[in-house]
């Protein structure tokens, strides 16, 4: 059992590629910072392991696909019926390539066997389609079939999934028994103040919440969104994780307010280290596909943060099923 009195830095990132993000964008318009996820998610994993911390991927189920036969082979007969129709990523499969080869926007299975091979990092869902578990017209029986896909097809590959974020952020609550009944034992919920509340979709989706939470970013708002591992919920039967902060990548039109992002990220680290409790920071690899040096140069200051506070303070680095073992 690993030892989390001392508190616990968690780091997981949300590998989707253009399943994330092909509701709102094509792969024209992202085409960069998708073709660098090949090199982003390699340097991570050599940087990580050069500080000795663990990372916790959560990866979409249709990612372990080496080819369209097999990604259409493993897709589960009862699929997701949203009220509006643009959320179901299965409306453009004809669209895809026929294999990772051909199209490297839609298929992962060599960075998926990349992060399996080095040993220290999780492999978690993101569920298996991107599945959004907040939107109207889906049911809890779809989200079951849905997640039985994404736990299967990562079996086939070697890979006992123990973890989930949800896309989006979306955590329906309803759906946490389904969770525990398929073996999960952590997910990441949300950040606990209002703006950051991800249940109603109309307060979500405004601009004024998206303003509020770019400014957290850089200014404290919100606090330093740090807990004890037993102030968070287990009552479900799965532990909550919650989310500290997203890493927001490097932005040329905001590069003099960089420092204070970091800095934000930094300072409620060492509360954590100090108080005993938990941080835990996330973000895409797509995110870091443009501006690769500059993204890396913020990564590494953290991580060599991190070791600092693990010297003074014995803050440990835990992945999330780790997190969940120890409690």
């Amino acid at each position: 059992m690993k030892d989390v009195s001392t508190g616990c830095f968690i780091l997981s990132l949300d590998f989707e590629l253009h399943w994330g993000i092909f509701d709102k964008k094509n792969v024209a318009d992202y085409e960069e910072n998708l073709r660098n996820v090949k090199l982003v998610i390699p340097r991570l994993i050599e940087l990580a392991n050069a500080y000795n911390i663990k990372l916790t991927f959560a990866t979409i189920g249709f990612l372990f696909a080496k080819n369209k036969e097999d990604l259409l082979n493993n897709n589960p007969k009862l699929l997701p019926s949203y009220s509006d129709k643009k959320f179901s990523p299965y409306s453009i499969l004809n669209e895809i390539g026929k294999d990772e080869t051909e199209d490297e926007y839609h298929y992962a299975s060599r960075l998926i066997e990349l992060i399996s091979k080095s040993k220290n990092h999780e492999i978690a869902t993101h569920t298996y389609s991107h599945y959004y578990c907040l939107e109207d017209g889906q049911t809890k029986e779809q989200f079951e079939a849905d997640l039985i896909a994404a736990i299967a097809v990562a079996t086939r590959r070697n890979t006992v999934i123990k973890s989930i974020i949800f896309p989006r952020n979306q955590v329906n609550e309803a759906y946490l028994d389904i969770c525990k009944k398929h073996g999960l034992t952590s997910y990441r919920g949300t950040e606990k103040h209002s703006i950051y509340n991800t249940i109603d979709r109309k307060f979500n989706k405004k601009q004024s919440t998206r303003a509020l939470r770019l400014i957290d970013s850089y200014i404290n708002l919100t606090g330093h969104q740090t807990y004890k591992l037993n102030q968070v919920n287990k009552d479900t039967g799965i532990l909550n994780i919650p989310s500290s902060r997203f890493l927001r990548p490097y932005s040329q039109s905001l590069k003099m307010f960089e420092s204070l992002k970091t800095a934000r990220v930094k300072n409620a680290m060492t509360y954590a280290a100090m108080h005993n409790e938990m941080y835990h920071l996330w973000w895409h690899p797509h995110n870091f596909g443009k501006n690769i040096d500059e993204n890396f140069e913020i990564i590494e200051s953290i991580f060599k943060h991190y070791n600092k506070l693990n010297e003074t303070y014995n803050f440990n680095n835990l992945t999330m099923s780790e997190i969940a073992d120890s409690n």
